[in-house]
């Protein structure tokens, strides 16, 4: 009898013991497979970490196949189709937005690290991740400084283009003014938990990026926190920025599970920031995610249409990338280049110390939005021309005065370089003021570069003009222009580019950057080629 007994309350915990492991897994079914990082659970003290079935990504795998964006990524991701030449007679004028975004340099840089080969980094190019004007604008230059009233100086040179001995290269520098004192911060965080972003280069890298910010502040700021997985949660109610170890706390005590509702989050950040709204401060939300979002809004059309509903609360919107195997990079080019923010791509603890604390005010203020460039090109001195970048960015030429027109947005103390490859007249080089017969002036402009740019506050742009033309024209290229030349060739070597020089290998860029005097930074460009060429062997 008891021997029975015995058997039948082993029958009944173990049927009880099935029914909660199929609880469990339907609940995990429900929840796309992982636990919910917004659960209670998730955000409390001491909490183990779960291990999760799908694992991290296999990089080893990922170099093999040269895939890094998820095969079923929605048709409308934007394509990157690089910029033809035009002839001056049939279109005199280039019209498109400024890019301070940095993220397509870091996401290489980290590639290259990762031990990808040229071949594969070709492979990347075709997801569209790789972005001449952001390899290029990662770098600080030699730029003239702003004049008193003015927004941006500039600096123009035209000199023989290195890969094509029949074609110039035009390069403009411009460098935003400084800021003589900054502002106020209504700071949201917006943070990813979701399942996807468990792996060591993601949530935990993300932790330390914020953690420089956060040692920034003071009383005067404040910071929200808003997460989102399968549902969003405020995780911390705005708290003074001084209030340095409640914030941090809130931070380290976030753990990663479940689907991603990147429209919920979205939408419950921007509520936040509005109700904490400073009128002479900055207001921003800062979302730091992979870009993997599998509920509710999650192509990069919808994307837009949402921040651009909300941008006009003024409150801006900045990006922060993390991770590979599943990141999407056309999820978080599409909300920076919408929200009215710059989009920067995390690779490494170096990385976000440097983005948060050596470059805090470029990265976090605003001192003009809605920038576009027009550059109108004389027919006499100018054939053919071709923008070197910046596909994604381009505008028709009447939304170069239309105000309701989005555009990109400049840093404090940013620097920021165009270039054109150019195809000269004969009379742009034999031309002189004896045989012409007009005043120099009128001789020199070659190109009139308009520059159109709003005040954090405005509605209104304010318009620059400047004249670009034989006084800008060198024989021999400065420091900062053949390191700049070197990096469009290296990455219309990466790209495959249609104009390259078919000659040009990465040994002969590496040597070219050994004749320059780099400083750490730019010395890096440098390790990272020889790099591909160690992962070559």
């Amino acid at each position: 009898m008891k021997k029975a007994l015995r058997i039948f309350i082993l029958t009944l915990a173990m049927i009880s013991l099935l029914a909660l492991c199929s609880c469990s897994a339907m609940d995990k079914e429900m929840n796309g497979g992982y636990m919910d990082g917004n659960d209670v659970l998730g955000d409390a003290p001491g909490y183990n970490k779960p291990t999760y079935e799908y694992g991290e990504p296999n990089f080893d795998q990922e170099a093999a196949d040269g895939e890094l964006i998820e095969p079923d990524a929605p048709s409308e991701s934007p394509s990157i189709v690089e910029n033809p030449f035009i002839k001056t007679e049939d279109i005199d004028t280039s019209t498109f937005s400024a890019d301070v975004d940095t993220a397509s340099y870091t996401f290489l840089r980290k590639m290259i690290n990762s031990g990808y080969s040229l071949t594969e980094l070709q492979n990347i190019a075709k997801a569209n991740v790789i972005r001449t004007e952001e390899i290029v604008n990662y770098f600080n230059y030699s730029y003239n400084d702003a004049q008193e009233g003015e927004m941006f100086g500039t600096k123009a040179s035209i000199v023989r283009s290195p890969w094509n001995e029949e074609t110039y290269l035009l390069t403009l520098g411009l460098k935003a003014k400084e800021l003589e004192e900054r502002s106020a911060n209504n700071l949201v965080f917006l943070i990813d938990v979701s399942g996807s972003m468990y792996s060591d280069d993601k949530l935990p890298l993300l932790k330390q990026a914020f953690s420089f910010l956060v040692d920034q502040l003071d009383e005067n700021d404040t910071v929200s926190i808003v997460t989102y997985a399968g549902s969003d949660r405020v995780a911390l109610e705005a708290t003074p920025g001084n209030k340095k170890e409640i914030i941090l706390n809130a931070i380290n005590h976030l753990t990663a599970g479940g689907s991603t509702n990147g429209e919920a989050g979205i939408r419950r950040a921007y509520q936040i920031a509005e109700a904490n709204f400073k009128p002479d401060g900055n207001n921003r939300i800062i979302i730091a995610s992979d870009g993997d979002l599998n509920v509710g809004i999650s192509s990069p059309k919808e994307l837009e249409k949402l921040v651009e509903e909300k941008r006009k609360s003024g409150v801006f919107l900045s990006v922060l990338g993390f991770g590979s195997g599943n990141f999407r990079d056309d999820n978080m080019s599409a909300i920076a280049q919408t929200g009215n923010g710059v989009y920067h791509y995390i690779d490494s603890e170096k990385e976000a110390e440097r983005i948060f604390a050596s470059s805090l005010l470029s990265t976090i203020y605003t001192v003009a939005k809605d920038v576009k460039f027009q550059l109108a090109f004389n027919k006499d001195f100018i054939s053919e021309y071709r923008l070197i970048g910046y596909e994604n960015r381009l505008l028709a030429n009447e939304d170069f005065e239309d105000d309701t027109k989005d555009a990109g947005e400049v840093g404090a103390g940013h620097t920021l370089t165009v270039c054109y490859e150019l195809k000269l007249c004969d009379a742009a080089l034999n031309t002189t003021d004896e045989e012409s017969g007009t005043d120099n002036d009128a001789i020199d402009e070659w190109i009139k570069l308009s520059i159109r740019y709003k005040e954090p506050d405005a509605d209104v742009s304010e318009l620059r003009e400047y004249s670009i033309g034989e006084a800008d024209l060198t024989s021999e290229a400065d420091s900062d222009v053949k390191f700049i030349s070197t990096l469009i060739e290296f990455s219309m070597l990466i790209r495959k580019s249609t104009y390259r020089d078919p000659n040009v290998t990465l040994a002969s860029l590496a040597e070219r950057l050994e004749t320059l005097e780099l400083d750490a930074e730019k010395l890096e460009a440098l390790t990272l080629i020889n790099k591909i060429i160690e992962n070559e062997k």
